[in-house]
């Protein structure tokens, strides 16, 4: 059976559909499975299944009908999802995850292109390297699998470009298998209602992969939906800003919101800027190169950023991340092998 995957961005662009849950009548608060900063530890192993049966309902009403969630969606389209979605919000990867799928169905279809025509399609999603990475995944499958996207966790992760979490999420949402799938969103979500802090950290930690393991549900189906579920519910509504907890099925058990939203006692989290540095020239280099039918000559990268030390340590970068392939006769273009 087909899970139902998630997306992994924190800034969801699709509101859910249908009326607002029913209210819940009061309940005690959530015991902590966890020993992380917080309210104290504790080891009920009932605890989870007070998590699991109103998200699970939540999500049941307000999931979002997203193309690689349907029942004809496969493993590879999934997979697509995953790596597009690191992020990235839903709405930039929405059109470009269907001209994706559209021309290369299947692994064998991306592996047969060279690797620069990923680059070239991946458009303006951002961080292209993850075009690469998913070109080299197909060239993979395509050898060592017969072309079809492993189900085992452990061919998964040996695949090259693929971690633990991107691992975790396929051989869950693609496969409905038992398994921790901790992003951004799981982990705000468990940081809040489990341990009752604002954010969790920057860098996923053991004690947070035990606490995920712990909230697990024993059987693998519905364990893959509460991967999915709790997901959906960081993105769309136990949201990094603006969180909307009025909305929120485990609200009346949510250790954060009944200790008074507690702020954030951690380094300050910055978001990320982008006008002005290497990233974004880097981007304007790169349009460039996409949109050439052959090699690009050095004047034409030159013309799109002014700080020639800067225009040349983007484009160093470039050629070094294996992006960009330069000429004998000083011309570039996107990499052909």
């Amino acid at each position: 059976m087909t899970a139902t995957p998630a997306h992994t961005s924190d800034d969801a662009a699709y509101a859910p559909d249908g009326a607002l849950p029913t209210p819940h009548p009061p309940l005690t608060p959530l015991t902590p499975l966890t020993t992380a900063p917080g309210p104290a530890a504790t080891t009920d192993p009932g605890a989870p299944a007070l998590l699991h049966t109103p998200v699970l309902a939540w999500f049941e009403t307000h999931a979002r009908d997203l193309p690689w969630r349907r029942p004809e969606a496969g493993a590879w389209s999934v997979m697509i999802s995953e790596f597009m979605l690191q992020q990235t919000p839903v709405s930039r990867v929405l059109p470009v995850y269907e001209q994706w799928t559209a021309r290369w169905p299947r692994p064998a279809d991306l592996a047969a292109e060279a690797p620069g025509e990923a680059v070239r399609a991946w458009g303006r999603l951002g961080y292209p390297r993850r075009a690469l990475r998913l070109h080299g995944a197909a060239q993979a499958i395509t050898e060592r699998h017969g072309g079809d996207v492993p189900r085992r966790h452990a061919q998964l992760l040996a695949l090259p470009g693929i971690g633990e979490y991107t691992a975790a999420a396929v051989a869950s949402f693609a496969y409905g298998q038992r398994h921790a799938v901790l992003d951004t969103n799981v982990r705000r979500v468990f940081a809040r209602a489990v341990t009752g802090v604002q954010y969790p950290p920057n860098a996923t930690t053991a004690a947070e992969r035990r606490l995920a393991r712990a909230l697990l549900p024993e059987d693998e189906e519905t364990a893959a939906r509460w991967a999915a579920s709790s997901m959906e519910l960081g993105a769309l509504v136990c949201t990094a800003k603006n969180e909307s907890c009025a909305r929120c099925p485990i609200a009346a058990r949510c250790a954060w919101l009944l200790a008074g939203k507690p702020p954030h006692e951690g380094p300050a989290r910055r978001g990320q800027t982008y006008a002005g540095t290497d990233r974004q020239v880097r981007g304007k280099l790169l349009a460039v190169l996409r949109d050439a039918v052959g090699p690009v000559p050095q004047r034409a990268l030159d013309a799109v950023w002014d700080e020639p030390v800067q225009r040349a340590r983007a484009l160093d970068g470039l050629v070094a991340d294996g992006l960009v392939e330069p000429l004998e006769d000083g011309e570039y273009r996107l990499p052909q092998s």
